[in-house]
This record gives C-alpha cells, structure tokens and sequence, in this order.
C-alpha cells in the first residue's frame, strides 16, 4: 500500500514538472516566424527600410544638411484586417529619424497634456509666474510623416498567403507638397503541416 502511494506520488511531481513552462530571452532582432501575422521582424524590417529611404532621398539630403526640420507623425491607417499596433511602427521609425540627427518631432499625441499643465501653470497660482511656460512659444511642424498599412490574405486548403504593404509620405505643410513616399512590401506563406490540428 505504501509502495503504490509513493508511485502514484513520484507520477503526479513527474506531471506536474513536466508540465512546467521554460522562460527564457531571445534576440529582439531575431527573425520570427511562428505565424503568417504581423510581427516583431516585420515591423523591423518595415522601420528600417524606409527610415534609410527617406534619409538618403537627395532632397531630403540637401534639407537636412544645415538645419533640423521639425516632423509630426500622423497616426498610421491600418487598412488590414489583423488588429496591428501601428503606433509601434511609427514610433519605432521616429526614434530612428531623431537618432539620425536630422530631424526633429513634435509629438501630437500629448497635445492635451501640455495644454493641461501650461494652464495649471498659469491658473493654480501654485506657480511663480516668471517661471511659468508662457503660451505662444512652442514650435509648429513644418512637415507631415503619415501613411498607410494594408494587406492582402489568400488561403487555400493547406496554404495561407498574406502580403502586406506599408506606405509612407513626408509632406510640407505650409505648401501642402508631397515631398516624399516610400513603400515597404511583405509577403509571407504559411503551410499546414501533417500533424498540425
């Protein structure tokens, strides 16, 4: 009876360890390609071509050879049908122009927050006055980045066939030109395999 007790025991620590997960860290840059979705390596890929597009583009060359223009990024129209977080894509692509050294940004999305706080400053009277930010003195974008994501998904009975294509545009905004346009395409093929359900 004790001998049976210890067995069945020594096979439920047995189950239960073998059931464990392992954790461990990889290369953020490693390619993955556990499925025909959108991610991490093709946001990558996505971010890396087209900032080295648009920083070797001669006009864009010339502009940023003497001075810093200043870039909003408008968010990004994911026209997929997969729910994709493109505000990492643009984000991803705006730290990579600034550490470039050639652009810089104004950021659209704490628009409200800044508002909130300068009218604190002002009105709370918690504020020494001559050291309020005064309204007024911000500096404007003088260019657009924005643009677009969409994908095209084919499948038959044993294969998935997902293309995607990211497109992205820098326009003046003072004279409303579309100075450049870039396009990053994907394609990605998944197979079913024997023993998969």
């Amino acid at each position: 009876m004790k001998l049976l007790q210890i067995f069945i025991i020594s096979i439920g620590v047995f189950v239960l360890a073998s059931c464990s997960t392992k954790i461990s860290y990889g290369d953020a840059t490693a390619v993955e390609t556990t499925t025909t979705g959108f991610g991490s390596t093709d946001l990558q890929t996505i971010a890396e071509k087209l900032v080295d597009d648009l920083l070797v583009f001669g006009p864009v060359v010339r502009l940023t050879a003497e001075r810093r223009p200043v870039v909003f990024v408008d968010k990004i129209k994911n026209k997929t049908t997969e729910h994709i977080d493109t505000e990492s894509i643009t984000d991803t692509i705006q730290t990579k122009l600034l550490k470039s050294g050639k652009f810089r940004f104004v950021d659209m999305t704490t628009v409200k927050a800044i508002q909130e706080q300068m009218q604190f400053q002002m009105d709370s009277g918690l504020v020494d006055p001559s050291k309020a930010v005064a309204f007024g003195k911000q500096t404007g974008a003088e260019f657009m980045l924005y643009g677009n994501m969409s994908s095209i998904v084919k499948r038959n009975s044993d294969t998935k066939d997902v293309y995607y294509k990211f497109t992205l545009k820098l326009m003046n905004l003072e004279s409303g030109i579309l100075e450049w346009a870039s396009e990053k395409e994907i394609r990605k093929t998944g197979e079913k395999s024997f023993f998969s359900l």
